[in-house]
């Protein structure tokens, strides 16, 4: 059935390395601190899921909710988007400009908290979240404030850790309350016809790691 997915076997943890600790995704001073801590936290490559969705998509203008260090926002300017990105972490923001700097590409980036940041409404071409792993109400609002925020034709893009992540796959949050499903997003999102929601594989070195995808668009006005 779309919108859920059927676990695997239960991985064993106790073969595998322990995952580094899940930073709370909407504290400051703590997101600063570690991304100051080395050079970069997260790949400088582009998010695989990003890559295949986006490849049917004329570029326009995109926004990258919970943008990090930059490598989604900045990839998507390499293809020629006209890019917003926006993260809690100023001293992320501040990595990434200056990667984009070095890579020649522009942006638009904003410091702000996904809890009280709203994007204006349907006015982006491409809205893409990832990995941003809260719990309830505040996952909702910000799923609802990201779809809001898609316009006419546009495209929705969340990818997060899926909740059977925690039994049958690596990584990634060790809280459920952390974790979601795509039924979870597809539930919340209103206005938007859904394309796609599924659970994905995601090779992490020599493990696997399930990931839930929604891909979802704005049917044209008029």
């Amino acid at each position: 059935m779309p919108g859920e997915c059927s676990p695997g076997p239960i991985a064993d943890k106790r073969e595998l390395p322990t995952p580094p600790g899940i930073v709370p995704q909407m504290d400051r001073d703590r997101w600063n601190q570690r991304y100051a801590a080395k050079e970069l936290i997260w790949s400088a490559e582009p998010n695989r899921f990003l890559v295949a969705e986006t490849s049917d998509l004329s570029p326009g203008r995109a926004l990258d909710l919970g943008a990090g260090e930059g490598r989604n926002a900045i990839w998507l300017a390499e293809q020629g988007w006209d890019v917003t990105a926006v993260d809690i972490s100023d001293v992320a923001i501040d990595k990434g400009r200056r990667i984009a700097e070095r890579r020649e590409v522009e942006l638009s980036w904003v410091v702000a908290d996904l809890r009280t940041y709203i994007p204006p409404a349907r006015s982006f071409d491409l809205v893409i979240q990832f990995y941003i792993q809260v719990p309830e109400p505040l996952r909702k609002d910000a799923w609802q404030r990201a779809a809001d925020a898609v316009a006419p034709e546009g495209t929705l893009l969340i990818v997060g850790h899926d909740l059977t992540n925690l039994d049958h796959g690596y990584g990634g949050p060790q809280d459920p309350a952390a974790l979601f499903t795509p039924q979870d997003v597809v539930d919340v999102i209103e206005g938007l016809t859904v394309v796609k929601a599924e659970c994905v594989d995601r090779p992490v070195d020599e493990h696997v790691a399930i990931d839930a995808l929604v891909r979802a668009v704005r049917e044209p006005t008029g």
